[in-house]
């Protein structure tokens, strides 16, 4: 997950390096290390608790690392800067909130939560401006700026308040977009819209990434690679496709088949088979390891069972 497995495409834009985060007794991430790189997305996949949003925060500036380091283009930023430093560092990194009906203000319209980004990182504040900026931005992530922009947030669906976060994020222009769990709380049914919206958004933009999911089966929608996550620790990473038709480690396999197959049967127990699988994997992957196994050219695993 470094420069060196895309010596085609341009250096990382944020570079995680050995990150540890401990709160009191508990070691929320032990060792986490990977790049993201322009107009591609790297999922971090895993369960509740494993330390995916604790990435996203660090990143984000909303926390800070216990230990290792944060490179933004190349510079150590890992400790804080200057006021003006920080306020640079965070247009250029944005978030997208997993819950799209508290991320917007209801008492404010469409337009307001447009205009604001706008009129705060420096663009030209005339009415004329930022009226065009908003219309470009609604119908940059498929709002029809005619009908949306005087509305309310309690008058859209999930799914269009979340078009709206996207559009807010990408309102100042920034080099790396994170995702938090997008998707989690919309219907079934916009899910996929959104996914191939962000993918969309992605590349059009020369976006660095991060895709943040509890849910697997998404991964391959949005993200060229792919980190899984397992107490803190990544277990298994590498090219999605490769992760995804190969799965070595077990918690990744376990992952993978809690995915809803419309081809397979149910079947009475299933769920009771799935808790003792889902403890045998727990067993096997508690032995922190420091061995790393290469799978292939851009795969990697975390070995099971030999101690640090």
């Amino acid at each position: 997950m470094n420069a060196e497995a895309h010596p085609s495409i341009a250096g990382p834009v944020i570079r995680l390096d050995d990150i540890r985060r401990q709160f009191g007794p508990v070691h929320a991430l032990k060792g986490v290390s990977f790049s993201l790189f322009p107009g591609r997305a790297l999922a971090l996949v895993g369960e509740s608790g494993c330390g995916k949003t604790t990435c996203a925060r660090i990143i984000a500036r909303l926390d800070k690392p216990t230990g290792g380091s944060l490179f933004f283009r190349g510079q150590d930023l890992t400790a804080r800067g200057t006021a003006k430093e920080e306020r640079l560092y965070r247009k250029d990194v944005q978030m997208v909130f997993q819950d799209p009906f508290s991320s917007l203000n209801p008492a404010f319209t469409v337009s307001h939560h447009l205009a604001r980004p706008l009129q705060l990182h420096g663009h030209d504040t005339s009415r004329a401006a930022l009226e065009d900026g908003i219309t470009g931005l609604l119908a940059s992530v498929g709002l029809d700026p005619a009908v949306s922009k005087q509305k309310f947030p309690h008058e859209l669906s999930g799914g269009q308040r979340q078009r709206v976060n996207i559009a807010r994020a990408l309102a100042v222009a920034p080099s790396v977009l994170v995702a938090d769990e997008p998707t989690s709380m919309l219907d079934v049914s916009i899910r996929k819209d959104i996914l191939d919206l962000l993918a969309r958004v992605k590349q059009e933009n020369e976006l660095a990434m991060l895709y943040i999911t509890h849910d697997i089966a998404t991964a391959a929608h949005v993200a060229e690679e792919i980190v899984v996550m397992f107490a803190g620790q990544m277990v298994e990473w590498g090219n999605t496709e490769a992760v995804l038709s190969n799965p070595r480690h077990p918690y990744t396999q376990l992952l993978l088949s809690a995915v809803p197959d419309g081809g397979r049967p149910f079947v009475t127990g299933g769920s009771a088979r799935f808790l003792e699988q889902a403890e045998r994997v727990r067993s096997l992957s508690r032995p922190e390891s420091a061995v790393i196994e290469q799978i292939g050219s851009n795969h990697f695993m975390r070995a099971l069972g030999a101690q640090t």
